[in-house]
């Protein structure tokens, strides 16, 4: 399986409202439900006059390609092997895949042990 790490770094914040969010930015997670609204976007992106809390240093990889919904266990095998290493993680899926993000200060770790465990890394110039 192919991962990808994104160039951007990333917060996770919780916002107080969804006006003045960039839904044209080239990243931008979205969630809310009925007692909060959670946003994921580059770090350069944060809208600082609608985030409540925000947690910086964060860096992504996906899935490359698209995976099927009926496809089960992949997600729980990469943050499994990262739970092992004590590598903590934040989820995002989209309809197509799944994107991980751990800490800046992780990510040579987080390459080094899920390439031992036989997952493949494509260069962000390699884009897919």
């Amino acid at each position: 399986m192919m991962l990808q790490f994104l160039e951007q770094e990333f917060s996770i914040c919780k916002s107080d409202s969804a006006n003045l969010m960039d839904v044209d930015s080239e990243f931008l997670f979205y969630c809310r439900t009925d007692d909060e609204i959670s946003v994921v976007c580059p770090s350069s992106d944060v809208p600082e006059d609608r985030i409540s809390c925000r947690d910086d240093g964060w860096m992504a990889f996906r899935i490359v390609g698209t995976l099927d919904l009926s496809l089960i266990g992949i997600l729980s095998k990469i943050t499994g092997i990262l739970a092992r290493e004590n590598i903590g993680v934040f989820v995002v899926s989209t309809f197509d895949t799944d994107y991980v993000l751990v800490r800046k200060d992780r990510v040579s770790d987080t390459v080094n042990v899920l390439s031992e465990a036989g997952y493949e890394w494509i260069r962000n110039m390699d884009r897919a």
